[in-house]
């Protein structure tokens, strides 16, 4: 229990539904859908629609999305709506052309957005409530104008040079064409409530075919895109398997390849296979050895994980038994590991994330994002669609796994969790933070389960990340901490911004509650009733 004269805030304690959003209106959209009969998954929509008005440069629907489902009775199963690459995006067309990397501000690393297809799906599948109904709080929203929130304001101030270079996002998400809106100041989106209008009316085809998919394909070629109305036609998502790791206590669930998801399990099995590190969470122990879990589970990433219906992607291998051995053994827990390689091969990026339960136990983990802030801060000018840039979490390397081929999923950082106990769902839960988010999962798992947190301390506790061979600290990282990273041999600088932003809901059956927590370092809340 947190101490009640120091800054913090409370979990949220309801009976009958729940929902953690990283904006306010959204989290209150999702509660409304809840009372008036609709279930988890319906509430989920309704509230990501939403955030993807009040937080544009997170969200919308130029993105993708992914969701995990679990309630009692059922066997848990998951969403993949990531977008595919154009039919003629291939490595050869690339190195004919001597590109090398694909720059997150061009049409070359927007795949066709997932999102709305997912939406659809989901709603069909699973939902009660007609789309038209789960979207309209969104159109109103855009329509009637919202207050920009602080840390919204922020982060569009920051994103005034991407969307300084094209026309539609200079239209549409800059004041006067120049500058961002300020904390407070009302902001409108007409074009893209008529965009969300035609969804609501006519679904899926309203978005990809038609007049709204020939003015994407059309700004898209315009800014040197390989997109055809036929790529955007063929988009479709897919029912995927969850793969798990057990964790003292509890199985954690995390979506397959080709999203990062199994990094937090291989951390998780390393962890559980290390032992105590530690009885104070903040101890420089506990960060060195997340740190280094971190970079050799990542390197494992990056070598495999890849689109598994375009490449042999070895799940199995990445979370064998002895596989973990072996990267646990790499550890030294008082030194910095020098040199990752060689990676142990077989034998032979900003988003939004959301987490619902209903009167009916069922539990959505959510996550719809446009990767990096704006994504590639091209926007269409007369629908107001602004393009997510997962093109990047390709490689051009021939032979690589991963390499972009026509049709093909790139690696994807969107991971929603779930943790389940006894064989129910237990906590929907997630951490935004492109490449942080399996780290997120990590340190709100580990927070609850080996210190005692409750889930809002666990998502307010301090973080560290590795990136770039560089650890990066929040504020909230004692300086002890930072000069023992140091003298390990970690290169330890001060991260300008936090990393990511999390939400959960932890099912409490001996109570018959549920306890909300959402991430201070986003605007939102957690909401029950």
């Amino acid at each position: 229990m947190r101490n009640f004269q120091l800054p913090g805030r409370s979990p949220v304690y309801a009976r009958n539904g729940m929902c953690a959003t990283s904006h306010p209106l959204a989290s209150l959209t999702a509660i409304e859908t809840l009372k008036r009969g609709g279930n988890a998954v319906d509430a989920a929509i309704a509230a990501v629609a939403v955030l993807g008005i009040v937080e544009p440069h997170m969200t919308g629907i130029g993105g993708d999305c992914f969701a995990l489902v679990a309630k009692p009775g059922s066997k848990p199963f998951a969403l993949s709506a990531s977008g595919r690459a154009p039919a003629a995006a291939s490595q050869t067309w690339y190195a004919e052309r001597g590109i090398t990397a694909i720059s997150p501000t061009t049409a070359h690393a927007v795949t066709v957005p997932g999102a709305v297809d997912g939406w659809v799906m989901l709603n069909k599948s699973h939902g009660r409530l007609a789309l038209a109904d789960l979207l309209a709080p969104a159109i109103e929203i855009a329509e009637a104008g919202w207050a920009v929130a602080p840390r919204v304001a922020s982060d569009w101030a920051n994103g005034v040079p991407k969307l300084s270079l094209h026309p539609g996002a200079r239209r549409h998400l800059l004041v006067d064409g120049r500058h961002a809106p300020r904390v407070g100041e009302v902001m409108r989106s007409p074009a893209l409530a008529r965009t969300m209008r035609a969804i609501a009316r006519d679904g899926r085809d309203a978005f990809y075919a038609g007049e709204i998919a020939q003015d994407m394909v059309a700004t898209l070629q315009a800014a040197g895109g390989l997109h055809t109305l036929a790529d955007f036609a063929a988009q479709r998502s897919t029912w995927v398997e969850p793969i798990s790791a057990h964790y003292r206590g509890l199985d954690i669930l995390e979506l397959p390849p080709s999203t990062q998801g199994i990094v937090a399990l291989i951390i998780l099995k390393m962890l559980a296979r290390l032992g105590p590190l530690g009885t104070d969470p903040l101890g420089v122990e506990r960060f060195h050895v997340l740190m280094e879990a971190a970079r050799l589970a990542y390197a494992m990433r990056d070598a495999f994980v890849a689109d598994p219906d375009m490449a042999d992607v070895p799940v199995a291998h990445m979370l064998a038994d002895d596989t973990i051995a072996a990267l646990v053994a790499r550890i030294d827990r008082k030194r910095r590991l020098p040199d990752l390689s060689p990676v142990l091969k077989p034998g032979g990026t900003d988003t939004v994330y959301l987490a619902v339960v209903d009167n009916e136990g069922m539990a959505v983990s959510f996550i719809n994002s446009l990767f990096a802030q704006w994504g590639s801060g091209i926007m269409t000018e007369k629908t107001g669609v602004c393009f997510h840039c997962r093109g990047v979490g390709f490689t051009l390397e021939a032979g690589h796994p991963n390499v972009i081929a026509p049709g093909k999923r790139p690696l994807h950082t969107l991971v929603p969790a779930m943790a389940m106990k006894d064989g129910l769902p237990y906590m929907p839960f997630g951490v935004m933070g492109a490449a942080f988010q399996p780290m997120g999962h990590v340190f709100v798992v580990s927070n609850m389960v080996d210190y005692g947190m409750d889930p809002q301390e666990a998502l307010d506790f301090p973080r560290a990340f590795v990136e770039g061979g560089i650890v990066g600290v929040e504020d909230g990282v004692p300086m002890p901490v930072r000069d023992g990273l140091a003298a390990m041999g970690h290169t330890v600088e001060r991260r300008a911004e936090p990393w990511g932003g999390g939400q959960g809901i932890v099912i409490d059956r001996a109570n018959g509650v549920l306890i909300g927590a959402s991430d201070p370092r986003k605007d939102g809340c957690a909401l029950g009733y």
